[in-house]
């Protein structure tokens, strides 16, 4: 399992450098990642990479990532960190994903409805909201 999900890693990040994690994999577990001189050419950016990395792209204005980060056949979910809440609001609606972190990495609840867009789903579970599903 580990040296498929290090390998699934590795091509994801391909094209950036590797600025905290390893190479390596430890029985089941792989360390997180953080990668940078990341571009939107980057498997990181264009399939779900259901593994510990983050890929960290520079961008000049809201609208220019923003088109970057819904320029995706998928869209699960999203995270972004921000300390101006009227950008948080006009970002979040903006983008194009089942669900949308903002300042957290942990963004489900039993309480709120999960699920994606594009070819990441159709429609939600969990809360009252996945019965109407």
């Amino acid at each position: 399992l580990s040296p498929v999900c290090l390998g699934s890693l590795r091509r994801a990040a391909k094209g950036g450098e590797l600025v905290c994690g390893s190479n390596e994999s430890f029985k089941n577990f792989v360390e997180p990642s953080v990668v940078v001189n990341a571009s939107a050419e980057m498997k990181a950016f264009k399939e779900e990479i259901f593994g510990p990395i983050a890929p960290i792209v520079s961008f000049s204005s809201d609208d220019e990532v923003i088109a970057m980060a819904n320029n995706v056949p998928v869209g699960l979910a999203s995270y972004f960190y921000s300390r101006d809440l009227s950008r948080v609001w006009r970002t979040a609606e903006r983008l194009e994903y089942g669900m949308v972190g903002v300042n957290t990495g942990i963004i489900s609840t039993e309480v709120a409805p999960f699920g994606g867009v594009k070819e990441s789903g159709f429609g939600r579970e969990g809360s009252k909201y996945g019965l109407d599903e």
